[in-house]
């Protein structure tokens, strides 16, 4: 994880200073006076080596120190911290519809081959994996809000509605320890679109890579064996068969985990959502490389330690892997 943090750090620090812009002038704007860019550049330490540059922030990292905004002057990591919440708790959203909608619709397709619910099942990881996101996030808008009005439109709350206090972040979580079940409910409602969108694309590939890994097992000498033996079907589906087609969903699951919660940048872009995907855009747009930095470098580390955690599950699900 040290290794792949750092060449991160690398990777995006070199990218984002070779792009040929000058940050200096963006953030203070075209009229701005030669004096005025070049006292900008001193200040922020724009006008030393790039090598220079990089040991500077790596030194700053080592303390935890993710440097400041040339946008917002504000921290990187007070930013990361207001704007991450928003984006974790979508991603939670999408991940649980994708894992409900797709792990039982793979299942399905693998015990029904080349039955209707396969076919059904095969169009819906066809079609999800093909819808562009931005393209189903303004559908869903405009069908779900504007025509029927069942659920809100974008924002984590309507405009009349009071945030909870303060305690993880995350709205829905901190309206439950406020007790506050009216701003509880006009979350939930809030997540609902962008979580469906978000989750669309994770649900079609879950559901393809369920049949799959579930079609290999139920090929099995084993899975054979088990039903001569007289066991329940369900026994052996749940068992025997899906515990060990788990292991390739499982690495599935923990890189979709990573992507969205790095890449929902369309989806909160479209719904107004406060998280780091906006946060991202806006800082690339007005080459803020600080903050893309940050970014960059929190998108590197929720990968590390997703990877990190399947590889621990795999001892879970799988009694032939252990940790000695």
């Amino acid at each position: 994880m040290v290794f792949v943090l750092w060449g991160v750090t690398l990777a995006a620090f070199v990218i984002s200073h070779v792009v040929p812009a000058d940050p200096a002038a963006a953030a203070l704007g075209n009229n701005a006076r030669e004096a005025q860019l070049q006292e900008f550049r001193v200040r922020n330490g724009l006008d030393k080596p790039m090598v220079v540059q990089y040991g500077v922030y790596m030194g700053r990292l080592f303390h935890g120190d993710l440097g400041t905004s040339l946008r917002t002057q504000n921290g990187i990591a007070a930013d990361l911290a207001q704007f991450f919440p928003a984006t974790l708790e979508l991603t939670l959203v999408a991940v649980v519809f994708a894992l409900f909608i797709g792990l039982p619709l793979g299942m399905l397709a693998a015990l029904r081959h080349n039955r209707p619910p396969d076919l059904l099942a095969r169009v819906f990881a066809l079609v999800g994996g093909a819808t562009p996101v931005y393209w189903l996030a303004i559908l869903a808008l405009n069908v779900f809000h504007e025509r029927l009005g069942w659920l809100p439109g974008p924002g984590r709350l309507d405009a009349y509605s009071l945030a909870p206090p303060v305690v993880t972040g995350l709205v829905t979580i901190d309206a439950a320890l406020a007790h506050d079940s009216e701003v509880l409910i006009d979350a939930l409602r809030h997540l609902i679109l962008p979580g469906l969108v978000l989750g669309a694309f994770s649900a079609a590939l879950l559901t393809r890579m369920t049949r799959s890994a579930m079609l290999e097992v139920l090929s099995q000498d084993y899975i054979r064996t088990a039903r001569a033996k007289g066991l329940p079907g369900r026994r052996v589906i749940w068992k025997h068969a899906l515990r060990n087609a788990s292991l390739p969903i499982l690495t599935v699951l923990g890189s979709l985990f990573g992507s969205l919660l790095t890449g929902a940048v369309l989806t909160e872009t479209i719904f107004s959502w406060p998280g780091i995907g906006g946060y991202a855009t806006s800082s690339a747009v007005s080459l803020d490389f600080p903050a893309v930095m940050g970014v960059t470098l929190v998108a590197g580390l929720a990968y590390s330690v997703v990877n990190l955690l399947v590889d621990l599950l795999y001892v879970v699900f799988d009694p032939r892997i252990s940790f000695s």
